[in-house]
């Protein structure tokens, strides 16, 4: 009897990566199957999609099926409409409103792709779900664990928004097009005969097309704009802001304020409506507290550990050692002081090539 094929589901967004991925799998002789994941929340949000190109819009559905017909691999579209408006969308609306700056394409591959995806996979029969990060998945037999590694095209390594898998989920993900550049990406695509090869890629926030962030908040919240104070380090008043869902740590523009020097703000107080300004210097700190936190290559913290840590997306790593602290916390503490120390970031760990682990900044020390 010959032996069945792993059947494997690849999350297909209309881009290269996902349509090379999915072709990669079928040239390796596995049952694939394409699915496009319906997120957005509301014929309004899809329409602006449309307008700025977002992912998994009506064209960008329509992409990857024309790529699944083309690789002669099913295509469906699953509704996560709900999932991802309680996950992604509540959750970043609070954090802004919070004063805080989330990261909601870590909140989506935690709950949307790595867990509610996979679990539909699985409901039909799936072995594992594919996807096209940038990253790659080895078993380290040393260590009993899967370990998640950088992605060999280190300017597109996307191992920084994937600190949130679990074992279990590391062993039923592929990432097939991590040990490639995104050029040999997009030479795989044009020799396949892609309609893709060449699609930009898109940089925004998915369900926030043209960047807007407190429209969104507002739109989604009425109310969320509370003008306040904004404070010097002393705690002088210098003036009032218009809400602290337009701000961010390290923001300068938009303050309007006038000032011998350059300010910044180097913190929001959420009880109080406040945000408090400084100087570059002063937007320096060496140390945070991290909760939420996953650890991959280990499985627990019980010493203190060097690691190079990642404070944002696109931030360099950075020489720190790592401790744990009460309630599953842990404190990083950084050689070298790092600018706008951001609360609601991801500070992700790295022994070279490995994911340590990760969590979500909770504040800086």
């Amino acid at each position: 009897m010959a032996e069945l094929r792993k059947r494997v589901v690849c999350a297909m967004s209309g881009g290269v990566d996902s349509s090379v991925a999915a072709a990669l799998l079928v040239e390796a002789g596995y049952e694939v199957i394409g699915i496009t994941m319906n997120i957005w929340p509301s014929a309004k949000t899809a329409e602006e999609a449309e307008r700025f190109g977002g992912c998994c819009s009506l064209s960008a559905t329509d992409d990857a099926k024309n790529v699944a017909y083309k690789l002669g691999i099913p295509h469906y579209t699953f509704d996560f409409r709900e999932i991802f408006k309680q996950e992604v969308i509540e959750n970043f609306v609070s954090e802004y409103k919070g004063g805080r700056t989330p990261n909601p394409c870590i909140r989506c591959n935690q709950f949307v792709k790595f867990q509610a995806l996979r679990h539909k996979a699985m409901a039909i029969g799936a072995d594992y779900i594919a996807t096209g990060h940038y990253a790659r998945i080895e078993f380290d037999d040393s260590r009993g664990r899967y370990l998640l590694k950088k992605g060999i095209d280190k300017s597109k390594d996307q191992s920084y928004v994937l600190y949130v898998l679990t074992q279990d989920q590391l062993a039923h993900t592929m990432f097939p097009v991590g040990h490639l550049s995104k050029q040999a990406t997009r030479k795989k695509a044009a020799e396949l005969g892609l309609a893709v090869a060449q699609k930009a890629e898109s940089q925004e926030i998915c369900f926030v097309p043209d960047k807007n962030y407190p429209k969104f908040v507002t739109e989604y919240t009425p109310g969320a704009e509370k003008p306040g104070p904004i404070y010097d380090e002393q705690g002088n008043v210098l003036g009032v802001h218009k809400g602290i869902i337009h701000y961010t740590i390290g923001q300068r523009k938009g303050l309007g304020i006038s000032s011998p020097v350059p300010l910044y703000v180097v913190s929001i107080k959420e009880e109080e409506d406040a945000i408090i300004v400084g100087t570059k210097e002063d937007l320096g700190k060496t140390a945070l507290l991290a909760d939420g936190v996953n650890l991959i290559s280990i499985r627990e913290l019980i010493a203190p550990m060097p690691v190079a840590a990642k404070i944002r997306y696109k931030a360099s790593e950075s020489p720190a050692m790592i401790s744990p602290e009460p309630e599953g916390r842990i404190l990083v503490e950084f050689e070298h002081p790092q600018s706008a120390i951001t609360p609601g970031q991801a500070v992700v760990f790295y022994d070279g090539e490995v994911v340590v682990g990760g969590g979500t900044i909770e504040r800086s020390l």
